[in-house]
């Protein structure tokens, strides 16, 4: 078994590795054959050949054809033994030059790791244990003109990984099967939110006003018209018209995009399920999201404990339900409505209590002493009225508002709310929410269509926002929110 050290890092610049690909390129093109292939009907996945093999060394089963990616050689003299691998799985393959015709030869001769071929023969078990395809005919699919990145051992370079994706899935092992369950995943939530009859609908992503959360957008402009456009922050608002219209139980899963920080849970663009039901409230949202989450777990896994940093989280049902003021004085010592008691507590660690809000204040306080202690999954809900600008107060108390958001290992999921619906109360708090921007802020804008959308009147609902790559993340093992999306963003190359 051999192989070549990785290339070098300017991709424009052929180096020896890849002169000598283009020699052998050159070779099969002298054999009349074209090194970037033609389709190749009738192959069946890796895994399928593998279930097809005899069960005992030295019968010889069935003919198959598969297809994919060199990725080992071990050259005998006549003897070639090769691994080749697909999205399902590896296979060896053993061409003998005493089974194949002088011109498959010297195409076999002229093969590469990270080549693409197709491949005809007869399954076996060789005396190892080995499923093997004993090959008759060998197809050239795609020549590679690229150097694996490292002998045996895949990649290591972590940013040239997520920059360069494609080599993370052929190389580094567990990577596709992670991409897999994400696609699991998102299909688990369509089946489970179309078993609850929720209706999927797309909304726009360039928006004239950046509504539905509080998020700094991206700002685009639109030649044609001459306004300045928004990337979405938030899928709601044009949700909630569509219940206007009389789609009551309606989601969207979708990307939105906020100019703001990176790190491990947070990424710029990144894909969010939304949904809104009429005539239910946030104790509606909580039962159709322990739903979503728990059928999402039995997509991937036989059992409801998945392991995430080393330690078992068991999502299942029923979740407890705690609320915000009992878990806030239960870890900070105080009662959330004792003003000095917060602020003493808030000082004791760093947190800035002059000008601030007293619910801010709180919420920082909350974020920092009682987050890590949520190991969940656990639902808190009634949350101080001011964090909340579109959600429904509490009928006997205006201070909290009919909100939850889902936390497992101190990490938040998802958030919901029993959702306003009082066109004046809404322009109200959106005034409120925006006094104090400079008037060129590209959030100080307030959405007068929506409050419009209002007044023609949309029905009590709960809505909820769930995290996908979040959710991925946890149900994958996943340290990092970039392991999850196929292609993160990342630094311009230098």
């Amino acid at each position: 078994m051999s192989d070549a050290p990785p290339s070098g890092p300017d991709p424009s610049k052929p180096d020896r590795f890849e002169q000598e690909r283009l020699k052998k390129l050159e070779n099969i093109e002298a054999l009349g054959l074209d090194p970037w292939g033609h389709r190749f009907d009738e192959h069946i996945p890796i895994a399928a050949g593998r279930a097809k093999a005899p069960t005992e060394a030295a019968v010889t089963g069935e003919l198959v054809r598969v297809a994919g990616r060199i990725m080992l050689r071990n050259n005998k003299g006549k003897l070639k033994f090769y691994h080749l691998q697909d999205a399902t799985g590896r296979i060896q393959l053993m061409v003998s030059k005493a089974d194949v015709s002088e011109e498959q030869w010297k195409l076999i001769e002229n093969l590469d790791l990270g080549d693409l071929i197709g491949v005809d023969g007869t399954l076996r078990l060789t005396n190892t244990g080995e499923v093997t395809v004993f090959v008759k005919e060998l197809t050239m699919l795609c020549k590679s003109l690229a150097q694996p990145p490292e002998k045996f051992h895949g990649a290591r370079d972590t940013e040239m990984l997520l920059r360069q994706r494609y080599i993370d899935l052929i190389y580094s092992e567990g990577v596709v099967a992670r991409m897999l369950k994400r696609t699991k995943i998102l299909e688990s939530i369509r089946d489970t939110l179309r078993a609850h009859n929720f209706l999927e609908v797309e909304t726009p992503v360039l928006q004239s006003i950046a509504g539905g959360a509080a998020a700094r957008p991206f700002v685009t402009h639109h030649n044609a018209l001459d306004i300045p456009l928004f990337l979405r922050i938030s899928l709601e608002l044009y949700l909630k018209r569509l219940m206007v219209g009389g789609i009551e139980r309606v989601f969207e899963i979708g990307r939105v995009f906020r100019n703001e920080g990176i790190d491990a849970t947070h990424n710029p663009e990144f894909t969010m399920l939304e949904l809104y039901q009429a005539y239910g409230n946030y104790e509606t949202m909580m039962d159709i999201t322990e739903a979503i989450v728990v059928n999402a777990v039995s997509a991937i896994s036989d059992t409801q404990t998945i392991q995430w940093r080393g330690l078992d989280v068991n999502f299942s049902s029923p979740w407890p339900r705690k609320k915000y003021a009992e878990l806030f004085e239960q870890y900070a010592g105080c009662a959330m409505r004792d003003a000095a008691a917060v602020a003493t507590v808030a000082q004791k660690h760093g947190i800035e209590t002059k000008g601030v809000h007293p619910d801010v204040v709180i919420q920082e306080v909350f974020e920092m002493l009682v987050e890590p202690h949520l190991e969940g999954p656990v639902f808190v809900l009634d949350y101080p009225a001011s964090l909340c600008p579109l959600t429904k107060r509490k009928a006997n108390d205006p201070n909290i508002a009919e909100r939850f958001e889902l936390y497992v290992r101190g990490m938040e999921l998802a958030n919901a709310y029993t959702e306003l619906n009082d066109p004046r109360l809404q322009e109200q708090l959106f005034s409120t929410q925006l006094a104090g921007l400079p008037p060129e802020d590209s959030m100080a804008r307030m959405d007068h269509d929506f409050i419009r959308a209002l007044k023609v009147g949309m029905p009590p609902a709960g809505g909820m926002g769930l995290g996908i790559d979040r959710l991925v993340m946890l149900l994958t093992d996943s340290y990092s929110i970039r392991d999850v999306i196929f292609f993160p963003l990342l630094r311009p190359e230098t």
